[in-house]
């Protein structure tokens, strides 16, 4: 590999949507840029998930990824919120879809392993090490935070045999 391969992570929420783009070559990782997506509460649900795909769109053509990864829905124990959160999650996969940009998903606590080395990582953890793993990294938010952790598991995993799997839905 000879050019840096550009990455968006996103931590897609209703309210939130945290995001973040690295840059990987080999096992060299350096921050670009990171922020947070927000819808208004005040709004119906569909105005919000206009607001995310606009945000999202915004960023893409602006940072030009040339992959993203998104983190996978946790259930939890309101219906509700579980589906809003995989509405928001749908916005996250298919703005980069769109452009073009091939999308991996990954689960939260391989997300917590790779970054951190635990699968149960708090937030606070999570923040920490994105520092130490990129100490020029600044991020508003938890969910940008998140979001750059997401970029940077599928830096780790995005050649592995079963990350290409995963990604073709094998897995």
């Amino acid at each position: 590999m000879t050019h840096p391969i550009r990455v968006l992570g996103i931590d897609p929420g209703l309210r939130r949507t945290g995001w973040g783009v690295i840059e990987a070559l080999g096992n060299r990782l350096t921050f670009v840029a990171s922020g947070t997506v927000t819808s208004d509460n005040k709004k119906g649900l569909a105005e919000r998930l206009v607001q995310l795909h606009d945000g999202l769109a915004r960023i893409v053509e602006l940072q030009n990824p040339a992959e993203a990864a998104v983190e996978h829905t946790f259930v939890n124990k309101d219906a509700g919120a579980t589906l809003k959160l995989g509405q928001a999650r749908g916005i996250a996969l298919l703005v980069p879809a769109l452009a073009g940009i091939s999308v991996a998903e990954y689960a939260p606590n391989l997300v917590k392993k790779t970054v951190v080395g635990t699968g149960h990582a708090e937030k606070d953890q999570i923040r920490a090490m994105v520092k130490v793993l990129m100490p020029r990294a600044v991020f508003d938010t938890d969910d940008a935070a998140d979001a750059l952790a997401i970029a940077i598991c599928h830096a780790h995993h995005r050649g592995a045999p079963a990350a290409r799997l995963a990604q073709m839905g094998a897995a």
